[in-house]
């Protein structure tokens, strides 16, 4: 059975077709490179010319004079190394409970299979359609003054991690993975003695380190982009993530100080994508098909 494609290969076989086919691919990768990566290039660009060409109109495209100084004295002006670190303590210290927590919801749903496992799956998939934005109040109220304990969390890493927590999506993935996992293993598992903790660290687990890959990848880079919800909890100057440092000491700071601290908080997040690209898409992919 032949694959259908958008062109016809008695089409492609002919020299007017393979010029008109190579053309429009070439135009296609040209342009959306140039919408992913102008913005990088300007950004980097951006921090290595002097404050006047910075702002000048029209933008020049090469920098003039070249200034690699102004990285390091961005670095040491907008407080990068503190910010750096709170920000990898808050995303770890997330990504630690979403795995700790999302794989016990994720392997119960899919293999322990509780009564109202699909009630709960579809209230937990329910959450996905409402708007982060509308949540904003409620679970600050809820950080403010928590329930029961009676705690304010605020200026505390728990105000971070414990919000992270509740994510639908990586739920999701997790268990259409652990739904994709023979049977037979954990029925061998279960005839050897081991129980339902024992299998998942010691069968579900090593199989899964794919999708638990870019489960890991989705929770570091979640709390990394975040600004709206680490300002209004952490307000304490010496506390704060990186993009809410970086807002919080920009006044004064000249533009291209600032447009090279921003290069080198995108920096981190750009190296993760390309060392794992494969793995996120093996794992994005690896529960999508069975047999």
């Amino acid at each position: 059975m032949s694959t259908r494609t958008l062109i016809s290969p008695a089409r492609l076989a002919r020299p007017r077709g393979r010029v008109l086919y190579w053309v429009t691919f070439v135009l296609v990768v040209a342009l959306f490179t140039l919408v992913f990566l102008g913005p990088l290039y300007w950004m980097v660009s951006g921090g290595l010319k002097t404050t006047q060409e910075a702002v000048q109109t029209p933008p020049t495209f090469v920098p003039h004079t070249v200034h690699p100084g102004n990285y390091a004295r961005a670095w040491d002006v907008m407080e990068l190394s503190r910010l750096l670190f709170n920000t990898l303590y808050y995303a770890f210290g997330a990504l630690a409970f979403q795995l700790v927590f999302d794989v016990a919801a994720a392997y119960s749903l899919s293999k322990l299979r509780p009564l109202f496992g699909k009630a709960i799956l579809g209230m937990m998939l329910v959450t996905l359609m409402i708007p982060a934005t509308v949540l904003v109040v409620p679970q600050y109220l809820t950080v403010l003054d928590v329930p029961v304990f009676e705690r304010n969390l605020l200026n505390s890493p728990w105000a971070i991690w414990l919000p992270s927590v509740t994510n639908a999506f990586n739920i999701f993935l997790l268990k259409r993975f652990f739904d994709s996992i023979p049977r037979e293993l954990l029925d061998a598992a279960a005839i050897d003695g081991a129980g339902a903790v024992r299998t998942l660290r010691s069968v579900v687990l090593p199989v899964s380190r794919p999708i638990l890959g870019v489960v890991s990848i989705f929770a570091v880079v979640g709390v990394w982009k975040d600004f709206l919800w680490p300002m209004l909890t952490l307000p304490d100057p010496a506390k704060q993530t990186l993009n809410v440092g970086i807002y919080s000491l920009s006044h004064g700071v000249p533009e291209n100080i600032l447009i090279a601290a921003l290069a080198i908080a995108s920096l981190p997040t750009l190296i993760v994508f390309l060392v794992f690209q494969r793995n996120i898409m093996s794992g994005l992919t690896a529960g999508g098909l069975k047999g």
